[in-house]
């Protein structure tokens, strides 16, 4: 009934499969290799014209964009709700997600690829680079820009600072609340766990020191089973690049 079609290490389809565990929802987990460009072949942008993932597929029909899906989840498979449960509520959460999504979901994207994805660029001829540029659809400026060499250093530093913001904002919020909503965890808590997770593996987590109320939020996510579940082996990019790795 349920299928995902994601990538373990893409944040957007860790935050979908997070909520899919945190309300015991069953679904079919079916792996898009980004090496092998299954995202941006013809059969996945009938699907999801946007060429990135997640795409859920309900009873085959295609839902699309990861913060719609988890609304759309919690909205269809209420047993579990994961949203509060009023209106006022429920606005000040999508005021978080969307806050989520348009500060530190893009921002983290500037560490990923200038620490890890931008490898797979750099031995490229221009044609080929041009070329890949060309087939990604909705990300295509964002390729243009980052090039073969990556983003700028003001671009990175600015990055770092919107990353910042956001742990600030958030500590804030929780010296009043055990989650960002309140007393129970919400969609907008699931939304901002792996660009956290994320932030780790690329050692940022210097960014969050001293922040007491954000710590403990951080510590009460990693113990929750769904946070296990979602981050299996292979989940992360220090698991895949040896430099990423911790020293031991």
């Amino acid at each position: 009934m349920l299928e995902l079609l994601n990538n373990p290490i893409s944040t957007c389809s860790q935050k979908v499969r997070l909520t899919l565990h945190e309300k015991g929802l069953a679904f079919t987990d079916t792996k898009i290799d980004f090496r092998k460009k299954e995202h941006l072949t013809a059969e996945y942008l009938a699907l999801n014209p946007d060429g990135v993932v997640p795409t859920l597929l309900h009873d085959g029909q295609p839902v699309l964009d990861s913060s719609v899906i988890m609304e759309y989840l919690d909205e269809v498979f209420p047993d579990i709700p994961l949203s509060p449960p009023t209106p006022l509520g429920r606005a000040k959460m999508r005021k978080w997600l969307r806050f989520i999504e348009e500060v530190p979901t893009a921002a983290i994207r500037i560490p990923s690829f200038n620490k890890v994805f931008i490898r797979h660029r750099r031995d490229l001829s221009e044609a080929e680079l041009a070329a890949d540029t060309e087939t990604r659809t909705l990300r295509r400026t964002f390729y243009a820009e980052m090039g073969r060499e990556g983003f700028s250093d003001a671009r990175l530093d600015e990055s770092i600072q919107r990353l910042r913001e956001t742990v600030e904002r958030m500590d804030r919020t929780l010296a009043e609340a055990e989650w960002l909503c309140g007393d129970h965890l919400t969609l907008a808590d699931l939304c901002v766990v792996p660009t956290i997770d994320r932030m780790r593996d690329l050692r940022l987590a210097a960014v969050w020191e001293g922040r007491e109320n954000f710590e403990r939020w951080w510590q009460a996510v990693q113990a929750r089973p769904a946070f296990a579940q979602t981050y299996t082996p292979g989940s992360r990019v220090s698991d895949i690049y040896e430099d990423l790795k911790e020293p031991a």
